[in-house]
Parts: C-alpha cells; sequence; structure tokens
C-alpha cells in the first residue's frame, strides 16, 4: 500500500522526463531572443517590414526580436545563413522578391535553394511598381505618347534599376518583351540612387517601387505613366493601371516576406506563423507601412508557398526569354 502511494506520488515528477526533448522544446518555445535577418542595409523595404513587424512580435511571442542586417551578393549572404540555421525557430529572414523568387531564376550557382531550404512563414507585404518618366527627357505626357517615344528610339533609351535581378529590372524586361521595345539597362546601387539618376536626367524612365518614389511623383520630379498593381492605386490616384493601358496579365508586385529554416517543427510554425500575421495586421502596424505604400497581405505560410512557387516560375520565363545573366 505504501509502495503503491510512493509510485503515484512519483509518477507526476516523472511525467515530463518521459517526454521527448524535442516536444518539450517546441511546447516551450521561444526560451530565448529571435534573431530576424535583412538581407539588405537599413532603410530599405525589407529593413522597414522586418522592424515595423518584429516590434509587435515581440510582445506577441514574450521575447525580443532582434532585427540584424546581413547585406551582400544580393541577399545570397543572408539567404545563406540562414539555410544553414538550425531549424528551431530563433532564426528568420525578412526579404524582398529578389532573394525568394528572381535570385532562383537568374543566379544558377545561388547558395541556396529558397524552396528547398527555407520554410515559408508569411508574405507580408507587397507594393505595385510604377513606370516614371523624367519629364525634361521624354518628350510624351501619357502612356502612348511613350509608348511611341519608346519604340522611336529604342537602344538610344537608357533606363535606370537598382541593380541587375531587381525587380524594377525583371519589370522592364516583362515590359520590353509585351510591348516589343528596347531600351538599354543601366543597373544602379539601390533604389535611391536609380531614382536620383533619372531626376538628374542621366536616364529617361524607369520601373521602381511606388513605396520608394511617391514623395518624388507628389514633388513634381518625376512623372508617373503606369501602375502595375490590379486597381488604381491612392497614392497616385489619377496614375492608370497597365490593364486599363491594354496589359494583360501585367499585374507585378514587389514584395516583402518571412522565412524560416526548412524542417522547422510544426508546432513552432503554427505559433510562428500565426505571431507574425498579428503583428502585421495590427492597426498601428498597418498604418505605418500604409503611410509608405505597402499592402498589407499577411498571408498563411501555405497561401506564401503557392505564391512564391507561381513567382519562380514566372520570372525564370522572363529571365530565359530576355536572356539576362547575372554580373
Amino acid at each position: 500500500m505504501n509502495m503503491h502511494r510512493r509510485t503515484l506520488l512519483a509518477a507526476p515528477a516523472l511525467l515530463p522526463f518521459g517526454l521527448p526533448s524535442s516536444a518539450r522544446a517546441q511546447g516551450e518555445w521561444p526560451q530565448r531572443p529571435i534573431n530576424m535577418l535583412v538581407p539588405f542595409v537599413a532603410g530599405g523595404p525589407s529593413d522597414i517590414t522586418a522592424r515595423v513587424m518584429a516590434a509587435k512580435l515581440g510582445a506577441i511571442l514574450g521575447q525580443s526580436v532582434v532585427v540584424e542586417n546581413r547585406p551582400g551578393a544580393n541577399g545570397a549572404v543572408a539567404g545563406q545563413v540562414l539555410a544553414r540555421a538550425a531549424p528551431d525557430g530563433y532564426t528568420l529572414l525578412t526579404g524582398s522578391i529578389g532573394v525568394f523568387a528572381i535570385n532562383a531564376a537568374l543566379r544558377p550557382s545561388l547558395p541556396y535553394d529558397p524552396l528547398k531550404d527555407f520554410q515559408t512563414v508569411t508574405l507580408a507585404v507587397t507594393t505595385p511598381n510604377v513606370l516614371i518618366i523624367n519629364p525634361s527627357k521624354v518628350p510624351a505626357t501619357d502612356y502612348a505618347g511613350v509608348l511611341a517615344w519608346l519604340r522611336a528610339n529604342g537602344r538610344n533609351v537608357s533606363y535606370a534599376t537598382s541593380g541587375v535581378g531587381s525587380s524594377e529590372h525583371m519589370t522592364m524586361e516583362l515590359f520590353k518583351l509585351r510591348t516589343n521595345t528596347e531600351a538599354t539597362h543601366i543597373p544602379y546601387q539601390g533604389g535611391a540612387a536609380a531614382a536620383t539618376s533619372l531626376i538628374a536626367g542621366d536616364t529617361q524612365l524607369t520601373f521602381q517601387n511606388l513605396s520608394g518614389v511617391a514623395a518624388h511623383i507628389q514633388a513634381g520630379r518625376i512623372k508617373p505613366v503606369m501602375v502595375t498593381s490590379e486597381r488604381r492605386n491612392p497614392t497616385i490616384p489619377d496614375v492608370p493601371t497597365a490593364a486599363e493601358l491594354g496589359l494583360s496579365d501585367f499585374v507585378v508586385t514587389s514584395w516583402q516576406a518571412t522565412m524560416a529554416p526548412a524542417g522547422l517543427p510544426a508546432p513552432i510554425l503554427a505559433k510562428l506563423e500565426a505571431g507574425c500575421i498579428r503583428a502585421l495586421r495590427d492597426p498601428e502596424s498597418v498604418q505605418r507601412l500604409n503611410q509608405i505604400g505597402f499592402d498589407v497581405v499577411a498571408s498563411t505560410a501555405a497561401e506564401f508557398r503557392t505564391f512564391q512557387e507561381a513567382e519562380i516560375n514566372r520570372w525564370k520565363t522572363v529571365v530565359d526569354r530576355a536572356n539576362i545573366r547575372a554580373e
């Protein structure tokens, strides 16, 4: 009788030690700060998205989320770090369309596979691209005029981008294929430098993320001609969409998303996914992100995976048809 009673008393104390260590770790996650990598320098779209999300996510999970900028090789440096990280939920990466889709289409020697090495968490935000011109260099006031001018001048026209393989580069190459036009690519180190070259007249036109050039448009330094969203954007409500101008299937967005290493345990993924969605949909987050031209998506991990696969296939077709090569 006494032995039976001692066994019953001892059972609760022994029960936790009977659980697999992985189950205990998953149930208790997170136990320490989470590191959120950003593959570019501070102040860009990925960095802004990460910091807005991290501020809310830390409070939701009860652990701080530390944003760490790891720029280099168009995002490949941070991508490789994530691919090699332990799948324990303590290393994340918030990056762009280039890191998670375009690089896979453009760079055969990429040191990571964005489908095999990463676990999708959430598609955070999107922003449309906008076709803009320097009004003092392009003798046109609308899309039809710009198109006619492009067809008449061909490779004498130069367009700026934030670099080879950037969203702006891919959008312009897709545009050239769809409109049977030509223009010479002038890559810069970042969207700010590309916009500066356009304003200075060193280049004549460019596709840029709306969030990065909205202030220049409002100041009248550059003129918007077309936006690549499904609907007109409230930031530039007078600018028509590509569909309105006769370009079908030309909805193109630059996007920011969050990934974890492949192999992340399902319970941790579920908690992380729910936390990121809640952080992004917080009214304060939405207001801040909308103010700089982002549309909050906050998708599920499964929705993001489907979207990512379609984006990789889409841009691989553009890379192949336009014969684009990474520098």
